[in-house]
């Protein structure tokens, strides 16, 4: 029987990737049962290679097997975050502080759930931002539907 869940399925995921010396930015498993699609988005300092995603991959594809963690058919992905990366935890917010983002709230604040700007950093459960048309505004972290780094080429 699977232990299938995300719990048992992220430790395996954070220690692969750390024992690789990379960064987990983030991971997630999507569809239906059976035919699922686990995603995994790792990085380091100077960019990630084809050979780190693939020993990434190897490696979490045979622990998964082996410790019956996602039952049936799965498609396993392992990328880089890309250009316009999302942000996930707190620590992403500090670590991209002068960056233009594009942050959807789950509910409207201030008449609007989409907000542009420069991200200004975190700080107490809230995403700080300068953002266009509206000024500095904090967003509690809850509130936080979806946000991205908006690269402008």
């Amino acid at each position: 029987m699977a232990t299938e869940g995300p719990e048992p399925l992220g430790v395996v995921i954070e220690r692969v990737v750390n024992r690789e010396g990379l960064e987990l930015v983030h991971w997630e498993k999507v569809g239906p049962a059976g035919n699922s699609i686990l995603r995994i988005y790792i990085d380091k300092p100077d960019g990630i290679s084809h050979d780190d995603c693939e020993r990434v991959s190897k490696q979490v594809g045979v622990l998964i097997d082996v410790e019956d963690l996602i039952s049936g058919r799965y498609t396993l992905e392992v990328s880089s975050p890309g250009i316009e990366r999302g942000l996930y935890k707190p620590a992403d917010y500090e670590r991209f502080a002068g960056s233009r983002i594009k942050l959807r709230a789950i509910e409207p604040i201030q008449g609007q759930r989409t907000f542009r700007g420069t991200l200004k950093g975190f700080s107490v459960d809230k995403v700080i931002m300068e953002a266009d048309g509206v000024g500095l505004i904090e967003i509690p972290y809850e509130k936080v539907a979806k946000a991205n780094i908006e690269f402008k080429f």
